[in-house]
């Protein structure tokens, strides 16, 4: 097949391109599989055959004109980490990439979404996924906050005209956990986690949400130590507790199996997706030990490989989802695999890097600046993700 898109295609001339492209991925034959398989692909995923385009392959293709929103969206307050032009930032080149291909409208998709209820389930990842989302469909009507928790971590907003509501469920583990309170100062406590129990803070309104997006990970590398039923069953990285540290891999790979279990279960008539977790892109060193991000473009395909973290929470996330989906296909269960690792990969350029803070660029180069590899700008990648999300509600 000829490759329809190019790196360079500018965004003028790129619609009929587009849609010969959608018409061409819709009817092309390589695109479906058996409905029993589910097996990861090198950095791909292959779903069955009820889909309609594998909307995970594709191109990060460049385009001229301007992000679907700016950085004055409410959602993007003064300050905020992610507001990396506010912030600084000098090189908006990372805004100049879309990944083909493209979904249905802000439009169309509030249209089909009146009087529905979201919920977007996990960590501060999922945090960013949804401003990103509310910031999108804010070109047509813009959403009102009615309900936060004490510390904002967990909020609800409601687009009036269509009757929608969006909620941010702060649920780091998914399961039961007791944070401490310093868990971000240099030496934190441990974290509880309850491996047995799943969070009652989305549990409990499970059934009063049409359609929801779980996903965990990176906390599970935070000191821990695990209960089973209130009995301690050991820690993740506790050298000054006399436990067995029985990593954390085993303890994500049991409280993923239970959320996906529970989720199969529960006969829910909504759509459910599990998002897979998102890779970040430190080279030097990790967050706090000088680590950066300094591209301003994408790369291709093996230039950037996941680090080590990201591909045990992926192989754990990849096998414990292929064995759920047969399950609730079979029980009509409709779960979906939102998997954005792969796209996202190649986006080393779209994190706040030294501009999660607002800064003159000049300062960059003799300021000792923390990092942030690991959340998305606002506008930029984290917007795909989105658009394959609304593909995939419209196409069921």
């Amino acid at each position: 097949m000829v490759c329809i898109y190019t790196s360079v295609a500018k965004f003028g001339a790129s619609v009929i391109v587009f849609v010969v492209a959608f018409m061409l991925l819709h009817h092309r034959s390589s695109d479906f599989h058996p409905l029993s398989e589910i097996t990861s692909v090198g950095n791909g995923i292959q779903e069955n055959a009820r889909e309609i385009c594998d909307v995970f392959v594709g191109d990060w293709v460049g385009f001229e004109g301007e992000p679907l929103y700016n950085k004055s969206c409410s959602f993007i307050s003064r300050g905020n980490q992610l507001n990396c032009l506010e912030n600084g930032r000098p090189d908006p080149h990372y805004l100049h990439w879309r990944w083909k291909p493209r979904a249905c409208d802000p439009l169309k998709f509030l249209e089909m979404m009146r009087n529905k209820s979201w919920a977007f389930i996990g960590d501060s990842i999922s945090r960013n996924h949804i401003q990103s989302l509310l910031c999108m469909l804010s070109t047509v009507e813009e959403a009102t906050l009615v309900h936060h928790d004490k510390g904002h971590k967990s909020q609800k907003w409601i687009f009036p005209s269509y009757n929608l509501t969006a909620s941010i469920i702060w649920s780091p583990f998914l399961a039961k956990a007791i944070i401490p309170q310093n868990i971000y100062d240099a030496s934190p406590s441990e974290v509880d986690v309850h491996l047995d129990t799943l969070d009652p803070s989305w549990t409990q309104h499970f059934k009063t949400w049409d359609y929801m997006i779980f996903s965990s990970g990176k906390w599970y590398s935070r000191s821990s130590i695990y209960y089973d039923n209130d009995t301690v069953l050991g820690c993740h990285s506790c050298p000054k507790r006399n436990l067995t540290d029985i990593g954390f891999d085993s303890a994500y790979r049991r409280v993923i199996k239970g959320v996906l279990d529970y989720i199969v279960a529960s006969n829910h008539t909504g759509m459910v997706f599990y998002r897979t977790t998102s890779p970040d892109h430190f080279e030097g060193a990790k967050w706090f030990d000088g680590g950066v991000c300094e591209r301003n473009e994408p790369v291709r395909e093996g230039e950037f490989g996941l680090s080590w973290l990201d591909r045990i929470l992926r192989d754990i996330e990849l096998e414990e989802f292929g064995r759920a989906r047969v399950v609730a296909r079979d029980k009509g269960v409709k779960l979906r695999l939102l998997d954005v690792n792969p796209m996202s990969l190649l986006r080393p350029d779209g994190h706040p890097g030294a501009f999660r803070v607002s800064r003159p660029a000049g300062e960059i180069k003799n300021a000792k600046v923390v990092s942030d590899c690991l959340h998305w700008c606002l506008p930029g990648p984290i917007d795909s993700w989105n658009d394959i999300l609304m593909e995939m509600i419209v196409n069921g």
